[in-house]
């Protein structure tokens, strides 16, 4: 088996001859754009479009307004003054929303960076490359322009000889060669780079904490969408769990995915672990729900019910469980070594339907471009990348287990709990309070 790679660690040479020119010359080659103690930072947003309920409008929201976080009035200390769209659908909202707050949209990437100019001018990058209208490929992924972006974004930074902090939504890109060059860009140029997933910031129900470096015995994350687009948060959330186990992260060594009857199979062959499921479940929908085979069945999912089974370095086997039933349905369990009991619980996401659990992804943003430094490594996001794809890639090969060897790497984690909606903000904002259509201040 090879052996692990410290990606932390591995560009540390580059870093030290980096930091020693710095020393030298009295800076480093590659700056912080426009960076002045305690202004408001200026924040271009790139996007695949912008319409009702996007993931553009739902982060956008939360730096054009104040928005609640943890119960608190929050302001976002910062001002979006640029945008690129790359897609005006019919029901298009960045026109009207760029007329109300005075942004200007412009025709490109590095325009939208420089503000019309020939320089990096603002000191953060949102890049939004989710919904649109891009093809699907044969193994289920859509291709949304990630990598493009990223590209684009890096040329205006290499052609300023200045960085900014950017944030890449979502997984780095649905081809693990793609995502493993956005990342080892950004570590040669010093890019603070953040990326993933919203569901790991959710509030906890019931309140869930495993000790510090827990051993695990086996984890289970359950989800209610379709496997890639779904997969990828489901698979975020399992690993922002395990990652602090005993011995620390050390990576993926293969990964199978299931579906339907095969997915029912391997569970009678103890390739995952049932009851675990069964717990996940029960933090959902209450205590008393029949055994999880039973209750995709009586809610007429077990067909379209599949499992990405991932197989850790150190022994750990973690599955990410996709029972059909909506954007709300995100649930957790594991079982530690010496316990017989198991732990679970539901990551609540707030009111309409997800909509509000892009308040912590918000304020976690902002904390990063403020810093210059995500609460929470990258290198989570990059570990999930390879392995979705590699499950994509199983899907396609009918289920068919697929080495990684390209995923076994380690990383730390980091404690982002103050990044985490606690369930202060649902005491203010609650089902009953209606949804607005628009970009407006709720609760406050």
């Amino acid at each position: 088996m090879n052996e692990p790679i410290d990606i932390l660690r591995f560009p540390r040479r580059q870093f030290l001859a980096s930091a020693a020119a710095a020393a030298l010359l009295g800076r480093a080659t590659t700056g912080w754009a426009n960076e002045t103690p305690r202004q408001r930072l200026k924040v271009a947003a790139v996007f695949t479009e912008f319409t009702f309920r996007s993931h553009a409008h739902v982060i956008l929201e939360n730096f054009l307004e104040p928005y609640l976080f943890n119960g608190r009035r929050t302001e976002p200390g910062m001002d979006v003054v640029s945008f690129y769209g790359d897609q005006f659908p019919k029901g298009d909202m960045s026109r009207a929303v760029a007329k109300k707050y005075g942004i200007t949209i412009y025709p490109t990437i590095a325009e939208a960076l420089c503000l019309g100019g020939e320089q990096l001018a603002v000191d953060a990058v949102l890049s939004i490359g989710e919904h649109g209208n891009y093809p699907v490929n044969a193994k289920g992924q859509t291709e949304y322009p990630r990598k493009r972006f990223f590209d684009e974004i890096v040329a205006v930074f290499e052609r300023s000889d200045q960085v900014a902090p950017v944030f890449n939504d979502k997984h780095l890109s649905y081809r693990w060669d793609w995502a493993r060059q956005m990342y080892d860009t950004a570590q040669r140029l010093r890019i603070p780079l953040m990326a993933g997933s919203s569901v790991p910031l959710a509030q906890r129900r019931p309140p869930l904490e495993l000790p510090e470096g827990a051993k695990i015995a086996a984890a289970v994350s359950v989800h209610g969408g379709p496997p890639e687009g779904y997969g990828f948060h489901a698979l975020e959330v399992l690993q922002s769990f395990v990652e602090a186990r005993a011995g620390g992260e050390t990576g993926i060594s293969r990964v199978e995915y299931f579906e339907g009857d095969a997915l029912w199979r391997t569970a009678n062959e103890a390739k995952w672990w049932p009851p675990l499921a069964d717990a996940a479940m029960a933090a959902e929908l209450g205590a008393g729900q029949p055994p999880i085979a039973e209750l995709a069945k009586k809610l007429g999912v077990e067909k379209r019910s599949h499992g990405i089974l991932v197989h850790y370095r150190d022994g750990l086997h973690g599955l990410a469980l996709g029972i059909p039933g909506g954007a709300n349905r995100w649930n957790f369990a594991c079982r530690l070594h010496g316990e017989p009991q198991v732990r679970a619980t539901q990551l609540y996401t707030g009111p309409w339907n997800n909509r509000n659990l892009f308040k912590a992804l918000s304020h976690a943003i902002q904390t990063h471009f403020r810093e210059h430094r995500a609460p929470y490594p990258v290198e989570r996001t990059l570990l999930v990348t390879g392995a979705l794809d590699a499950a994509m890639d199983s899907r396609q090969a009918g289920g068919a287990p697929v080495d990684t060897p390209q995923l076994q790497f380690a990383y730390k984690p980091r404690d982002y709990r103050a990044m985490r909606e606690m369930g202060g903000s649902w005491q203010i904002i609650t089902d009953k309070t209606p949804e607005p259509r628009g970009i407006e201040p709720v609760g406050l």
